[in-house]
Parts: structure tokens; C-alpha cells; sequence
């Protein structure tokens, strides 16, 4: 690993970013929906409210990872994106209606939203050839993940939910802290006369397959995100239980991250992510309707190892691979865009609409029928 001038070495200065940044998130994804449902907004408007990050992945990260291949300015465009969480965070304490939330939440997620695709393309850059060493880089960021869900969880069950935002933005301060050091631009490919250009990769089967299947498996995810700690949380469950069922799979999540190097080494991308979508039709279903067996529930959570711990690291390491070069930035942004943005979209409105209609059960039954369509798309067109 080639030393990077700094502070520190690039993997130690990209583990704090993922620390801090995830640590944001492990306060904000699980318990968020318990806030705004304490603010009296029902399942449609929550749905409303957390679709807004959904859909400015859509174009975002895209026009984001145009600009930061073009001016090679990619880590003022993750400071860009840290000051945003800080001042759009800043403005919901003033905010309690549901239009207001969903306003801000789209325009701090809209500058915010090319963020991750920049940071991995830097990581899988500066790691060149060790791309092994992506999982224990990576892992820090579901330690601090596992930290600030069990943290939150703990002053929540003793505090007013109205106190979650002082913590997502004080956390969001310290993404913002380490996006300053984090190492400028991913390191230049050589350029080839051969090298086919971005549409022409793009129309190829076997990415369009690909694309395809990570919007499945996003969609699949859309009620778990939306609605898992409401749905817990109706069934009786504590915030510090619900706190630790999230851990749970993030903790199966770390060991996947810890055995990537193995696990690359003897199976292909395509058998982990076919794997990782087959493991999504068994864990929804079990989240759906086995809420009353704890013991089923924590099965279903360490499932996560596979729903995102493997099928992350697959996903972008295929994307990466077809994406080479000078288009690694608008790769991970289009995929960003297609799945995270197209696909958030679709799963959470879609959750927020069956959770009033249809209730849990058949809510996480259709996360469910997701994510085996994305193993039988799998399955049908991709070869390696």
C-alpha cells in the first residue's frame, strides 16, 4: 500500500470517514421514523419524508460523480456534502410539519447525496490491487454504525424523541470533520486507445442485468428501513431491544467485512450476489410475520450478513470492474442512482402505501418477492 502524504495513511484517513459518517447513520436510520411519528405524521407522510434522500439519489450522485470526474474535485464535494447534513439538520429544530421536514430533508440530501459514491470510488482507488483490504477499511464504519444505534437507542428510552436531533447533528459535525482529510482524488488509470466509453459500457446485458438486480434488492429493503423500528415497536419491543436487534445485523455485517478477502477468493461476485438476494426472500418473510418469535427475528437480522454485507461488497466491486478507469466515479454514482435513488424510492413509497393498506406482514412479504426477483435476474443473465 503506497503511503498517501497527510495526516495519515489513505485507509486510516477513508476508516474515519466511514467511522464517523456511519456513526451518523446509526443514529439517524433506525430511529428517525420513530421521531417524525412522535411529531404525529402517519405511515404515508413518514414514507413521504424518508422518500425525499430516495429520490435525490436519482440524479445526484450522478451529477455529483460528472463533476468530480471532470474538475477533480472530489473531496471538496464530500465537505460540500458533510456542511449540508449540518445545516439541514440544524433547520429541522426550528421544523415540525411534514412538508417543511420532507423540503429540507430533499434539499440537504440533494447536496449531500454524492457523498459515499465518491468516497468508495477514492477507497477502491487507493487500494488498487489489495482490493481484499476493502472489507476491513469498510468494517470501521459498522462498528461505529453498531455504536450509535445501541448509544441512541439508550438515551431514547430516558429522553423525549425530539433530543434524536442534537445527536444526528452533532454526529454529522464529525463526518463533516473527517470529509477534510480524507485523500484528494482516486489515483489516475492509464488511459488506453481501447478503453470503451461510458454508454457503451452501460448498454452492455450483463450491467444493465446488474443494475436491474441492485434495484431489487433496494426495493426490497425499502420497509425495513421505512418501518422495522415502528413495526418493533408496535409489537411491544423497547427502544434499546430494537436498538440491539439493528446491532445484530450489523454485527454479522462487521464478520463479512473481516472475511471478505477470504470469501472474494473463493467465490465469485456473481455466487455472492445471488446469494446475498436469495438470503433477502427468507429474511423479509421472517421479518413480516415471525414479529412475536425473538429468536426467529435475530435469525432474520443476521441475515444482514448476506442482504448487505455481501451483497455490498459484490455489488461495487461488479461495478468497479465494469466501470473501470476514468469512469469510476459516474459508475458507483449511476449505481448509486439506480438502486439507493430509483430503488429507494420505489421500495419506501411502496412500504409506506402497503403498511396502510395491506399491513406488515404483507408489507415485508413484497420486500420478499424484491429480492427473489433480483436472484431470478441473477440467476438468468449473468455469467460471472
Amino acid at each position: 500500500m503506497r503511503a498517501v502524504p497527510g495526516l495519515a495513511s489513505a485507509e486510516v484517513r477513508l476508516a474515519t470517514y466511514y467511522f464517523t459518517y456511519f456513526a451518523y447513520a446509526g443514529a439517524m436510520v433506525p430511529y428517525f421514523a420513530l421521531y417524525l411519528e412522535s411529531l404525529g405524521l402517519h405511515a404515508p407522510q413518514i414514507a413521504g419524508v424518508l422518500a425525499m434522500p430516495q429520490i435525490a439519489r436519482i440524479f445526484a450522485p450522478a451529477l455529483w460523480g460528472w463533476i468530480a470526474d471532470r474538475a477533480q474535485c472530489h473531496r471538496a464535494i464530500v465537505v460540500l456534502s458533510g456542511a449540508a447534513l449540518v445545516i439541514g439538520y440544524g433547520a429541522l429544530f426550528r421544523i415540525d410539519d411534514a412538508a417543511g421536514i420532507a423540503v429540507v430533508m430533499l434539499a440537504l440530501s440533494v447536496a449531500s447525496a454524492g457523498a459515499m459514491p465518491i468516497v468508495e470510488s477514492l477507497a477502491l482507488s487507493a487500494l488498487g490491487a489489495q482490493s481484499g483490504r476493502y472489507g476491513p477499511v469498510r468494517l470501521w464504519g459498522s462498528v461505529s454504525f453498531i455504536l450509535g444505534v445501541l448509544l441512541t437507542g439508550l438515551w431514547l428510552d430516558r429522553a423525549a424523541p425530539e433530543s434524536l436531533l442534537v445527536i444526528i447533528w452533532v454526529l454529522a459535525l464529525g463526518a463533516l470533520g473527517a470529509a477534510c482529510i480524507l485523500p484528494a482524488r482516486p489515483l489516475r488509470a492509464e488511459a488506453t486507445v481501447d478503453a470503451p466509453r461510458f454508454w457503451t459500457v452501460l448498454r452492455r446485458p450483463a450491467v444493465v442485468t446488474l443494475l436491474a438486480a441492485c434495484f431489487c434488492m433496494v426495493v426490497a429493503h425499502g420497509a425495513l428501513y421505512a418501518f422495522y423500528s415502528i413495526h418493533l415497536s408496535h409489537a411491544g419491543y423497547s427502544k434499546i431491544a430494537i436498538g440491539a436487534l439493528w446491532t445484530l445485523g450489523v454485527l454479522a455485517e462487521i464478520v463479512v467485512f473481516v472475511t471478505l478477502p477470504r470469501l472474494l477468493r473463493r467465490f465469485s461476485l456473481r455466487a455472492l450476489l445471488l446469494g446475498s438476494l436469495l438470503a433477502a426472500g427468507l429474511r423479509f418473510v421472517v421479518i413480516g410475520w415471525a414479529v412475536d418469535w425473538v429468536l426467529l427475528l435475530a435469525a432474520a437480522q443476521l441475515l444482514h450478513a448476506a442482504t448487505f454485507g455481501v451483497y455490498h461488497a459484490a455489488s461495487v466491486a461488479m461495478i468497479h470492474r465494469e466501470f473501470a478507469g476514468a469512469h469510476q466515479a459516474r459508475g458507483q454514482a449511476l449505481y448509486s442512482s439506480i438502486s439507493y435513488g430509483l430503488g429507494g424510492v420505489a421500495g419506501t413509497l411502496l412500504a409506506g402505501w402497503s403498511w396502510a393498506a395491506l399491513g406488515p406482514g404483507w408489507t415485508f412479504t413484497i420486500s420478499s418477492l424484491a429480492g427473489l426477483a433480483g436472484a431470478a435476474l441473477v440467476a438468468w443473465r449473468i455469467r460471472a
